[in-house]
């Protein structure tokens, strides 16, 4: 995504306040200013254009790949498939992205973030996608296959991937309060819709009856979403607690605490998670006001508070 001179919308408004301009989401002369001058303070080519570099300076780009248009068959690596098992028994296939896709560590892991992809079940496709976009080095270091929104396909659901090695890191939080979270998290993206409006999704997809939940009150001003299915919150929970015993991540603290206390609202944004203050394990929608991922499904939850 490129914006410049002349761009509207929620994104010039994102870089306005991540700019602490006036936010009216209009890309006008003086917003074109304070992007010069942030350029030249950040040792970028100040052309007040923000594109992959700047996104990625700033911190900005997501992993949510409904903001991309880019195809999986566009991506540059040439991928290979290798394996290991982790030692409570999960295979995780390595997928590596190459290596201008990811940002060189090493890294102190204190968080563990939790996000869906809002697109495809294959997470294959999802990994070449972040390669074959141009918002910079957003991804995951793990994305998590699963069944497709019509039901007619559950050969990817459970699968692991491991989008690049270990130690490394990418950007997959988009804005937050904190100037470490990015570099010192970890990431695992579960393939997902999220939302679904009259039986389709947010691409107009059509979604069997088989793969939608209906929450008790709606999340985000949504009653029905895509499913998490019980492969994906069964390998979910054994990969986090492994996650957890490789990096000395407390995840138990954030969102598995809140859950105990405040039900599905502890999904909702927060402060602690937003500036960092709580390490644990959080999701997308804690340290975001306009993201979707993940939401409340009930089985998520009780996994969530059974770590």
């Amino acid at each position: 995504m490129i914006l410049k001179n002349g761009s509207k919308g929620s994104d010039v408004k994102e870089l306005q306040q991540f700019l602490k301009l006036n936010a009216d989401g209009i890309f006008g002369n003086g917003t074109e200013a304070a992007v010069k001058k942030w350029q030249v303070a950040n040792g970028l080519t100040a052309d007040g254009i923000v594109g992959p570099a700047t996104w990625g300076k700033m911190g900005l780009a997501d992993t949510d790949i409904s903001k991309s248009e880019a195809k999986p068959e566009a991506a540059k690596g040439n991928y290979t498939k290798s394996s290991y098992q982790s030692p409570n028994g999960l295979e995780v296939i390595e997928y590596f992205m190459p290596k201008d896709e990811y940002k060189a560590g090493p890294i102190k892991p204190e968080w563990l973030f939790l996000h869906h992809t809002a697109g495809w079940h294959n997470p294959f496709n999802t990994i070449k996608a972040w390669d074959a976009d141009t918002q910079g080095q957003i991804a995951t270091e793990f994305v998590l296959g699963g069944p497709s929104c019509k039901g007619d396909d559950e050969s990817f659901d459970g699968v692991l991937v491991q989008a690049f090695p270990t130690g490394n890191y990418a950007w997959h939080l988009g804005k937050n309060g904190s100037q470490t979270m990015h570099k010192n998290s970890v990431g695992i993206e579960v393939c997902n819709f999220g939302y679904v409006v009259s039986g389709k999704t947010y691409a107009g997809a059509a979604v069997a009856d088989s793969q939608i939940v209906k929450l008790a009150k709606p999340f985000r001003g949504h009653t029905e979403w895509h499913r998490y299915s019980d492969k994906q919150i069964e390998v979910l929970h054994k990969w986090i607690l492994w996650i957890a015993k490789r990096d000395g991540i407390d995840v138990r603290a954030g969102l598995p605490a809140l859950i105990k206390k405040n039900g599905a609202a502890a999904f909702e944004f927060n402060e602690d998670a937003y500036y960092g203050r709580v390490k644990g394990l959080w999701t997308h929608t804690n340290t975001r006001k306009d993201k979707v991922d993940m939401f409340p499904q009930q089985e998520l939850m009780d996994m969530l508070t059974s770590l």
